[in-house]
Parts: structure tokens; sequence; C-alpha cells
């Protein structure tokens, strides 16, 4: 029970020191293949995977309230045949409703076991790789809610345990009941929260930090010019940084990656995962698409070096702080960071 890449073509990261688990240079984030992003296409999702793991990404990502619970069952789908060729990460603790609804952050020990059994059903597997929780539950001890997740490692059911957008003292807390092997947070050019003493109390820890949303929102592939761009039903027509001035400030910022891809010969996207990458080896982005023509250009991105000078251009012109916006709506800031 590996499911762990010797090699890929992509080249290899290890999540974690104390207890390491090894993926793809870069992963695939599933989300948007069956939720908000627009009305998905299942089997346009499938193909788009299958299309990964031939390039060499291995490591994929869903949650079980994504959909909710239809992006679990794809991706378990698009493995069917290839399990050993990849390594799964899935996320228990937004609640919801089989109609959608959404019932609030769960840590509780019960759920925990609970949610993990269903999400192996819908997968159609018998482990899960990296088990995270999505969002800290304060209501319940994070103490006890790792303790089950700890169980779920014992029973065979969990390889290794994560937590998603989480406080720096939270994650110690986590880790001295169970290693914790990543951290998965919004980071890009555009999203340096990280910065303020995550990424430095991972690295103390050895926790390896999993960069979700490493292109801005969209932002920074330099393919949206305006609002008009954004499809019905894409939760980014009411997202903060797409929002009247913040929206035309944040695009102008956009116009540094255009240059630097200018310098390379690559898309502006190309350029926005090669930031995320050069921030550490124990950094992974998973950037989130449901077209094979993005993996691919995602893919190639994976061999793409910034110069020094070109990474202080970019930290120059974009410095933390100088985004417009939250990254989420009031409720959504509400539950991360704790």
């Amino acid at each position: 029970m590996t499911n762990e890449p010797n090699t890929s073509p992509l080249g290899t990261r290890t999540l974690g020191t104390a207890s390491p688990l090894t993926v793809s240079t870069l992963g695939l984030g599933c989300m948007g293949m069956s939720e908000f992003y627009g009305t998905g296409d299942e089997q346009q999702g499938i193909e788009t995977i299958h299309r990964a793991l031939d390039l060499g990404v291995t490591f994929l990502d869903t949650a079980d309230m994504y959909g909710p619970f239809t992006n679990e069952r794809l991706v378990g789908r698009a493995v069917r045949g290839r399990r050993d060729d990849v390594q799964l990460a899935t996320k228990f603790g937004n609640e919801r409703a089989e109609d959608g609804t959404r019932l609030g952050i769960n840590g509780r020990p019960e759920y925990v076991r609970a949610a993990c059994d269903a999400s192996l059903q819908r997968l159609g597997v018998e482990h899960i790789d990296l088990y995270y929780q999505h969002r800290v539950d304060k209501t319940v001890p994070i103490e006890e809610t790792v303790g089950a997740m700890k169980e779920l490692v014992e029973a065979g059911k969990v390889r290794y345990l994560g937590l998603s957008e989480v406080s720096p003292e939270t994650l110690r807390r986590a880790h001295a009941v169970h290693p914790i092997s990543a951290v998965q947070v919004e980071y890009s050019l555009f999203s340096r929260d990280p910065e303020n003493g995550l990424l430095d109390t991972c690295r103390d820890l050895g926790v390896a930090t999993v960069a979700y949303s490493p292109y801005g929102r969209g932002l920074l592939t330099g393919t949206i010019s305006s609002r008009d761009d954004i499809r019905a039903g894409d939760f980014r027509s009411s997202h903060p940084r797409y929002d009247g001035d913040a929206f035309d400030h944040n695009l102008k910022l956009v116009d540094a990656v255009r240059a630097v891809a200018g310098e390379v010969g690559c898309s502006p996207a190309q350029v926005a995962l090669a930031w995320v990458l050069a921030q550490g080896e124990d950094i992974l982005p998973i950037p989130g698409t449901r077209r094979v023509k993005y993996v691919e250009e995602n893919a190639a991105a994976a061999d793409l070096s910034l110069t020094a000078k070109q990474i202080a251009n970019l930290n120059e012109a974009v410095p933390q702080g100088a985004v417009t916006g939250d990254r989420y709506l009031p409720a959504g800031m509400a539950s991360v960071n704790r």
C-alpha cells in the first residue's frame, strides 16, 4: 500500500517529514469539475484527470462538500483501474446535505469516522492517502478531532493527515496528537497570508504547505479582462476581489506577471505557478482546472525556472497586501485561520 511515485516526469515533492508522503511536483485541484465555477461536465472532468495522470500529475485533491459529494464520485470513477498511480486527498468538516444546504462546520469525532467511511465508499477505494480537516470546528477541541483522525490511520483507512486553513497555534496542538503531513491554504502571488507566521510554523514542525488557488482565483492567468468573462453560476461573480473598483485595481497588478511571461516566453499562468514553486521545495501547488489544455499548460510550468531578479520584480510589483478585497465573503473569512 504505497501509491507513491518513485519518479514522475514532473519530479516529486515530499509532504511532511515526521510522516512523509511523496507526490508529484504539481497536484490537480478537482473542485471546479463539479461546482463553484459554473456547470460541470463529468466526462470532461474524467478526461482531464486521465490526461493529468498521463503527464505525471499523480496527486488529486477533492472534498466531500464539492458538489456536494459528486466530485468524490467523479474522481473515484476517473482513477478506477489506476489506483496505484494516484495519491488521493480528500477532506471533511464542511458539512452539507444532499441538496447542497450548508449545515456548518463539524469536527466531532463521530462525524469524522462517518465522513471518512462515506468518502471511501464514494471514491471506491480502500484507503485515502491524505485526509484533511477542511475547516476547524471551534466548538470541538482540535485534539479530539485529530484524535479521531489518528484512529483512522490506525485502522488503515487513512495514510496521512492534513489540516486546511488553520492557525499556527492550532497546527501545533494538532501536530502534538499525530504528525500532520500537510496544511492546505490559499497561497499565490495575490494571497500571501501564509507568510504571516503559518509557513514558519509549518517549517518548524516539518509540515508541508499545499497551495490551493495558485492563480489568485483566475486573475493571475491573464485570461480575464472584464467581469463579463465570468460565466453564470461562477462563485467569482460575488467574490470581493472581482467587485467593482477592487477588480480594476487587481487586474492592473497582473501587468507585472504579463511582463515576466513576455521575458520568459510563456503564459502568465505559468509564471504565477512558477512563483509558487519557487517559494520552497516544501510547497506543493494544486492548480484547479476542468480542461485538458490547462492541465497541459500547468504541467509545462513544472520545468519553468524564474530568475532571482524576476521573482524580486514580481514581489516588488505585487507586495504582500497589494491586492484589494478579502479572499472570501465575510462568512467564509470567519472560517479560516482558526
